[in-house]
């Protein structure tokens, strides 16, 4: 079909038609000339109950509702209106704090983490997406690096409470719905699998006398749900044993069956942490997983101190970060301190989310360092992906590089890398454990293909797949180039190793652009400075008060978060505070996806600016938007214009077009539009 000529705003420049014959009405879907697939069908009359866009966590805030435009002129101004959404999280905090019945449920976690601890148990987190990585978070980037840093600094001290405490440094696990594979890029179809949560609680070997946490943003996590529901369905389980935590409060999740299930559990404790909307629309790795990343840290350290209190001298404790009279409530109200020192350094952010918003715009690519701050890192670059439609980093096998971005450690084999990240063996999938159950207890043939699928991405095979170190390898095939950034980031007061010096070195010598970027309780070395005298620094101080680093770590989430978010909003990923470049990758994803298309299109439809240009336009129904989403996600594989391009943009573009133009759906139309210019451009005519 020819495609009609684009207008300055890359929408058909001619008034809204109707192909229909005199005697016949045709329907919105019909005009566009989408027929539902089967797909799409079974999703508007089966899924009901992942239709989530009525969820607190997924509304849009109205602080940020400006932010591509706001960031566009001003980076500064944008990420401070991204930053000063943190302060949702002090009233939250503040709120738990003052309520007697949410700090006692805190304060039963903490004390079940203690006994369990003391009687040689484990403390398992499970999550799923952005709250697996928060579980892993808690495990590989708070609890085990403590105790080796304790056996570096204390070796005696270490010796004496290993003996007293067998096998301590391993007795917390964190696990991502999928395993570490997952914790790379999503494996589809996995979330929305109660039966995976369940098989994984097996898979560690869980007991009735472990200690879970099921953590879940929204509060509707299949997975995670089937986790919390396996946990407390093991004979022997005692109060304080499974505990479920989530960001949406109790009654916007009584309308979902799964959640109801385990609100209503009484063998399951609730941690409400509802924190209302995020600052990028329904991007939970923002405040949802900062809220119970710190709070979880919190429980975590108060355990810990009140397990080590009676067998250590007071001298012992200070030296290990614990300080007398600390308790849950104290630690919940020193957010406050952390989100104002993380909002200051928006100033210091600007220049490197410039910085880096050129080096795409470029071509070009980024690659991050991290020692201590490795998962940290690690997390914010991996969760870039399925939130900005971001391919994933990029396999040793790949011949061109497709990923933006590599994140890597200053070792010298991939072996070293993943230690250094986990700080423990890979585990994956065993595809013997896991199929059988695949095949034989999920009913649902789509959810069944997907697993099945991803599962062949999910074995402990993965890890030599992908590169993380810094070897002699990884800077020939993807070490720095004219043109490229090298970020440098550290955690905490600690020194370069050589490894680092010398990659900060190439990166000069390669006229590659550096920023060295710094969270500790000291300003950076002049020595460091004096090695990279060319580089942008951001360097924030942030007091070290606690045994984990948890102060240190969440301030550099919060940063990190901001500052990825505002360049991909400075790239065009985000229209107004909306993720347009969302990844439909599972049920969930789905429906934000389809609640995007329909709002966005009916906003431009119910502006001036069209209503004058082409009439009054029927609004787009959420049916009509998955049917058309759902076309949209099969034109990306066939259409080569489209493969570039994310599904949520594509639709918009293709509905306006074909609303505006009287004809159907023109897909390569819509692909060469988006190639012109970004959404954000698009549907800027349409803007009241």
């Amino acid at each position: 079909m020819p495609s009609s000529p684009i207008a300055n705003d890359g929408l058909p420049a001619v008034s809204e038609t109707s192909g229909a014959s005199p005697n016949e009405t045709p329907t919105l879907i019909e005009r566009l000339g989408i027929t539902p697939c089967a797909q799409s069908i079974d999703y508007l009359e089966h899924k009901q109950q992942f239709q989530l866009h009525a969820l607190l966590t997924e509304q849009r805030h109205p602080r940020t509702t400006g932010l591509s435009q706001c960031i566009g002129s001003d980076t500064t101004a944008g990420l401070r209106d991204l930053l000063s959404v943190d302060q949702d999280i002090i009233a939250t905090f503040d709120a738990v704090a003052a309520n007697p019945e949410q700090l006692a449920r805190l304060q039963a976690a903490s004390l079940a983490v203690q006994q369990a601890l003391r009687d040689g148990h484990r403390i398992y987190f499970y999550g799923t997406g952005s709250t697996g990585r928060l579980a892993e978070t808690l495990e590989s980037g708070l609890w085990r690096p403590f105790w080796r840093r304790l056996a570096l600094q204390y070796p005696a001290l270490w010796q004496a409470l290993e003996a007293r405490f067998p096998g301590i440094e391993a007795r917390v696990r964190g696990e991502i719905t999928g395993g570490d594979r997952a914790l790379i890029s999503s494996l589809e179809g996995f979330e929305d699998l109660p039966l995976i949560g369940r098989l994984q609680l097996q898979d560690h070997a869980i007991s009735a006398q472990d200690v879970v946490f099921a953590v879940t943003e929204g509060g509707e996590t299949s997975a995670v749900i089937g986790t919390a529901l396996a946990a407390a369905a093991q004979e022997g389980a005692t109060a304080g044993h499974t505990w479920f935590v989530y960001n949406n409060p109790d009654h916007v999740l009584r309308p979902f069956d799964r959640s109801r299930q385990v609100l209503d559990d009484a063998r399951i404790g609730k941690i409400e942490l509802a924190t209302g909307p995020q600052s990028i629309t329904g991007s939970t790795r923002m405040q949802a997983t900062t809220t119970s990343l710190y709070a979880l840290g919190v429980v975590l350290e108060d355990a810990l101190q009140q397990l080590l209190t009676p067998v250590l001298s007071a001298e012992q404790m200070q030296a290990l970060g614990f300080h007398p009279g600390t308790t849950i409530a104290s630690g919940l109200r020193r957010f406050g301190q952390l989100q104002k020192i993380a909002a200051s350094a928006a100033p210091q952010l600007a220049p490197w989310t410039n910085l880096e918003t050129i080096t795409y715009r470029n071509a070009c690519h980024a690659t991050y360092l991290a020692q201590r701050a490795l998962m940290p890192v690690f997390v914010d670059v991996t969760e870039r992906g399925p939130t900005f439609r971001l391919a994933p980093l990029d396999r040793c096998d790949t011949a061109q590089r497709t990923s933006w971005i590599q994140v890597w450690a200053p070792v010298e084999t991939p072996q070293q890398a993943w230690d250094a990240l986990l700080q423990r063996p890979f585990h994956g999938l065993d595809a013997t454990r896991y199929s059988g159950p695949f095949q034989q207890q999920i009913d649902d043939p789509y959810l069944r293909a997907s697993a099945l699928h991803s599962l062949k991405s999910a074995g402990a095979e993965q890890q030599v797949l992908y590169d993380l170190s810094a070897s002699a390898t990884q800077l020939q095939q993807a070490g720095p180039r004219p043109g490229d950034l090298g970020v440098l980031v550290l955690l905490g007061h600690e020194s370069l190793s050589p490894i680092a010096l010398r990659w900060l070195q190439q990166v000069r010598a390669a006229n590659a652009a550096q920023v060295v970027f710094s969270v500790s309780d000291q300003p950076l070395d002049a020595s460091l400075r004096a090695a990279a005298p060319t580089a942008t620094f951001v360097d924030v101080q942030v007091p070290q008060r606690d045994p984990f680093g948890l102060n240190q770590a969440i301030v550099l989430k919060m940063l990190l978060n901001a500052h990825s978010t505002g360049v991909m909003a400075k790239l065009g990923r985000v229209v107004g505070n909306t993720m347009t470049s969302v990844q439909p990758g599972n049920l969930k994803l789905y429906g934000r996806a389809t609640h995007l298309i329909q709002s966005l299109v009916n906003e431009a439809l119910a502006s001036t600016a069209w209503r004058k240009a082409h009439g009054t336009s029927t609004p787009l129904s959420y049916a009509d938007a998955n049917a058309v989403m759902f076309e949209a996600i099969e034109q990306r594989h066939a259409l080569p214009e489209a493969a570039q391009t994310p599904e949520v943009e594509l639709t918009i573009v293709a509905v306006l077009q074909a609303l505006a133009s009287g004809q159907p759906v023109a897909w390569p139309h819509a692909a060469a539009t988006l190639q012109q210019k970004d959404l954000a451009t698009c549907l800027a005519p349409y803007a009241d």
